[in-house]
Parts: structure tokens; sequence; C-alpha cells
């Protein structure tokens, strides 16, 4: 069974959303699941600082032994920070994906993007949980 924190938004993607703290600003990782899907994390191709994706725009690809696979962008927003230790560490994505795994920090350009995101119940429901 996935660990499904109540408190993030998700995608159907996989991405999950987390408030960072910081006003308009939230964390964008992939779900616990998407990792036990992806296998062993070997390579992450995040964007650079200052980069601005729409909602659900490509922003990386995540590399595992079984598959690569896209990362989108659960709401518009400018890319204010990069989890730069995953590039010598991608394996934190499958052992802490929630906490020290986390992709990108992201300014929201409207708050209104959170709102066709799922909740914790939903995304369960998604992958079949």
């Amino acid at each position: 069974m996935s660990n499904i924190p109540e408190d993030l938004h998700y995608t159907e993607e996989h991405e999950y959303i987390k408030p960072s703290g910081e006003d308009a600003v939230v964390i964008v990782g992939i779900t616990d699941y998407a990792q036990g899907e992806l296998g062993d994390v070997v390579y992450v191709d995040l964007p650079e600082v200052g980069s601005t994706y729409a909602q659900m725009e490509v922003f990386g690809t995540i590399e595992a032994v079984k598959a690569v696979s896209e990362l989108f962008c659960p709401v518009s927003g400018e890319v204010v920070d990069i989890n730069s230790q995953l590039d010598g560490s991608p394996n934190r994505v499958n052992e802490d994906p929630y906490g020290e795994g986390w992709m990108i920090k992201l300014r929201l350009d409207n708050p209104d993007d959170l709102g066709p995101l799922l909740a914790a119940s939903d995304y369960a429901q998604h992958i079949g949980e």
C-alpha cells in the first residue's frame, strides 16, 4: 500500500504539491506510488531556476531502471528552487519522495490551479487503493 499524505494535492500523472511554508510557493515531486512503479531512480532531469511552466506542461524527466517518464507541472508558475541533491543521489526519490526526494519549488501564478487537483482520497481511488 502506498503512502498518500492527507495534506497534499495530487495529479492523475502522479505528481504531488505540498505547501512550502512560503507564501504562494509549493513543493513538487512524484508520489510514493509513482516511485514504486518506476523502480530504482537513476537520474532526474530538472529545470533551471527561473523557468516558467503552464499547468500540466512537462518540466523534466525521471529515469529509472524500468523506464523514463516525463514530469508534469501540476500548477502554472515559476521555478524558484530545485533539489540539486538529486544530481548525486537520485535514489532520494525512492527513499523519501515526500521529504528529501522533492524536485522543484514553484511560485504559483494562480492559486485557482489547485482546484482541479486530487485530494488524497481521490488519488487513492485513482491508483486503486
